[in-house]
C-alpha cells in the first residue's frame, strides 16, 4: 500500500481555523496510512494552557502536552485516542524521552527495531504485544520554533520514503498549528475588544458628568497623599465615605496611577444587581446554564484581567456569594456558571461603601475575612461638608459641564450664592452640589445663578419629593413611611411617562428629576416599579 499524496492533506488542514479541528485532521490522516499502528501529537506548551492539565496544580514550566492520538491497538481494552495518559505531559528536561530529546533538540529520530532498542524505548513488552517494529519522529518547528513532535509507531520498517513523507507532514503541520493558534488568539482578542467596547458604551450612558478631582482642601489632600503611596502597589483598596463623596473618582485616580492603567477599570454596582445574577455578573456564565441564559456571557473579573475591578457598594453582597469572592482574590481562580473549566485572572480590587463594614462583621452580614482581604489600604474619603474650600471650585466646574450639557449660555455666579453654598451642610455631598447647580443653570438661562437651598441649612427637598407633595401641605406636619413611600412612587411613574420611559439621556426621567440616571435605576428596583407598570399607566400599590 502506498502512502497517500500530501497535497490533499495539507489542504485540508489549512482549511481548518480551530486549533482542535486542526490536531485532529493532522492525526486522523497520519494514522490511516499503511501500517501505522499509533500516531501522536504532543504541543510544546503551559500547564495553564493545556485543557486536560489546567485543571489541576500547575507548573510554571513549559513542558510536552499529549494533544491528538489516534491508532489501531491490538488489545480491546486499549484506547489509544485518549491523550490524559502517563505520556501526556513530558517535561523538556532532562531529555532521557526520545519525544522530549526531539523537541529539545530539533532533532529527527528513527528506530527500526523497537523491542531490541535500549536507548530509547521505555516499554518494549507493550512494543512486543502490539506488534511495534519502527518509531519515527519530527520536531513541529515553525520559524526556528519547536512547537511540538509528531510521532508514529508502525508494525513494520520505516523505510526513507515514509520517513520523508512524514517529515513533510510535520513541516506542514508546524504552520497550521500556528496559524490556528493565531486565528484563535485574534478571536479572543476581538472578543475582549468587543466586550470592552460594550461595558464601555455602558458606562458612557450611566456615568456622571465627573471627570476628574476637583479641589486641593487640607482634607482632600490628605486623601490624595494616599492615593500616591498606594496606587503602585498593586494592595487592594478600600474606600470609604458617604454616598456622593465621589468614591468612583477615587477609584479611578487610583487605576490610572499603577501600573495597570493601560487595562480596563471595569466597575460593578453590586447594589443594583439581582441577587439571583450576582455570581453571573461577577464570574460569567455558559449558555443555557439556567433560564435566560441564551447565550455565553463574560463576567466582570474577566473582563478587569490585568486591570482593576471597582466594586462600588461592596456591603451588597449576599453572604453566600461572598466566600465565592474570597476565592478569586485569594487564588485568582473562579468558573463560570454552569461551566467546570477553572479560569485564572489577575485582578486588582478597589472596593467602596458607605456602610460600617466593622459593624456588619459583627452582625454576621460580611465575613471578616473578605472584610481583611478587601481592606488593604482602607482610605475615606471626605464628605463636602469637610471641603468647604473646595466649593467655589466645584461649583465653576458644575456650570460649566450643565451649560455644554443644557447647551445654556453661562450665568453670572454671585459671591453671596457661593457663600450660602459654602455655609450649607450638604447631606449628599458633591452628588447633591451637582444636582443643585445643574437645576440652577437650567432655571437662570444665563442670567443669574440661584442655588436652591433653605436659608436652615438643611437639606433641600429633593425635586421628586416636592413634585409629590400638595401645595397645601403645611411644613411642620409629619407624613407617615407609607404614604412618603406612595408619594415618591408615584413621583417617578410620573417622570417615567413624561419621558416616553427612557430613563437616562437628556429629557429622560432621570433628567426631569435632577438626579444621576443610576440612582433612578436603584430607586425603581428599591419601589417594585416594572416596566409593564409605568408603560401601561397601572399602579397596583
Amino acid at each position: 500500500m502506498n502512502l497517500e499524496p500530501l497535497p490533499a492533506i495539507i489542504l485540508a488542514i489549512a482549511e481548518q481555523r480551530s486549533l482542535n479541528v486542526v490536531l485532529k485532521t493532522i492525526i486522523d490522516a497520519v494514522a490511516r496510512q499503511p501500517n501505522i499502528a499509533l500516531a501522536r501529537l504532543w504541543l510544546r506548551e503551559s500547564d495553564e494552557s493545556c485543557p486536560v492539565c489546567s485543571s489541576g496544580e500547575l507548573n510554571s514550566q513549559p513542558a510536552l502536552h499529549l494533544r491528538a492520538s489516534a491508532g489501531a491497538p491490538l488489545s480491546s481494552s486499549a484506547d489509544w485516542a485518549r491523550i490524559n495518559g502517563s505520556f501526556h505531559r513530558i517535561a523538556l528536561s532532562p531529555s532521557n524521552l526520545k519525544i522530549a530529546h526531539i523537541a529539545a533538540t530539533g532533532e529527527s529520530i528513527r528506530i527500526q527495531n523497537l523491542p531490541e532498542d535500549h536507548q530509547w524505548v521505555r516499554l518494549p513488552a507493550w512494543a512486543r504485544d502490539e506488534g511495534l517494529v519502527s518509531f519515527a519522529g519530527h520536531a513541529l518547528a515553525f520559524r526556528g520554533d519547536v512547537l511540538g513532535v509528531l510521532a508514529v509507531f508502525r508494525r513494520a520498517a520505516t523505510d526513507d520514503d515514509c520517513f520523508a513523507w512524514l517529515q513533510t507532514m510535520a513541516g506542514a503541520a508546524a504552520v497550521a498549528i500556528a496559524n490556528a493558534r493565531s486565528f484563535e488568539e485574534n478571536e479572543s482578542l476581538r472578543h475582549q475588544l468587543e466586550q470592552e467596547r460594550d461595558y464601555l458604551r455602558e458606562e458612557v450612558e450611566s456615568a456622571g458628568l465627573f471627570g476628574e478631582i476637583v479641589g486641593r482642601g487640607p482634607a482632600l489632600e490628605r486623601v490624595l497623599h494616599q492615593v500616591e503611596m498606594v496606587a503602585p502597589t498593586g494592595a487592594n483598596v478600600l474606600v470609604l465615605g458617604e454616598s456622593g463623596t465621589g468614591k468612583e473618582l477615587i477609584a479611578r485616580a487610583i487605576h490610572q496611577r499603577s501600573s495597570r492603567s493601560h487595562k480596563p477599570l471595569v466597575k460593578v454596582n453590586c447594589g443594583s444587581i439581582p441577587r439571583e445574577l450576582f455570581e453571573s455578573e461577577f464570574f460569567g456564565h455558559v449558555r443555557g446554564s439556567f433560564t435566560g441564559a441564551v447565550r455565553d456571557r463574560v463576567g466582570r473579573f474577566q473582563l478587569a484581567d490585568g486591570g482593576t475591578l471597582f466594586l462600588d457598594e461592596v456591603g451588597e453582597i449576599p453572604l453566600e456569594l461572598q466566600s465565592k469572592l474570597l476565592r478569586v482574590l485569594q487564588e485568582g481562580e473562579f468558573e463560570r456558571v454552569g461551566d467546570e473549566v477553572t479560569r485564572r485572572v489577575n485582578v486588582r480590587v478597589v472596593a467602596a461603601t458607605n456602610r460600617d463594614l466593622r459593624k456588619e462583621v459583627e452582625e454576621g452580614r460580611f465575613r471578616l475575612d473578605l472584610y481583611y482581604r478587601l481592606g488593604v489600604f482602607p482610605m475615606e474619603v471626605p464628605p463636602l461638608r469637610d471641603r468647604r474650600d473646595d466649593i467655589p471650585e466645584l461649583i465653576a466646574l458644575f456650570v460649566r459641564q450643565a451649560c455644554a450639557r443644557f447647551h445654556i449660555p453661562p450665568p453670572g455666579v454671585p459671591s453671596r450664592e457661593i457663600e450660602r453654598a459654602q455655609r450649607y451642610d450638604w447631606p449628599g455631598n458633591v452628588r447633591e452640589l451637582q444636582n443643585v447647580v445643574e437645576r440652577a443653570v437650567i432655571v437662570s438661562r444665563g442670567g443669574k445663578l440661584i442655588l436652591d437651598l433653605p436659608p436652615t441649612g438643611k437639606s433641600p427637598a429633593k425635586p421628586d419629593e416636592r413634585s409629590a407633595q400638595p401645595a397645601t401641605t403645611p411644613l411642620d406636619v409629619v407624613i407617615p413611611e407609607r404614604e412618603w413611600r406612595n408619594r415618591e412612587r408615584a413621583n417617578v411613574l410620573a417622570a417615567l411617562r413624561q419621558a416616553h420611559f427612557r430613563v437616562s439621556g437628556k429629557g429622560g426621567a432621570a433628567d426631569l428629576l435632577g438626579i444621576n440616571p443610576g440612582t433612578l435605576a436603584s430607586r425603581i428596583k428599591a419601589l417594585g416599579i416594572n416596566k409593564r407598570e409605568y408603560q401601561t399607566g397601572s399602579d397596583v400599590r
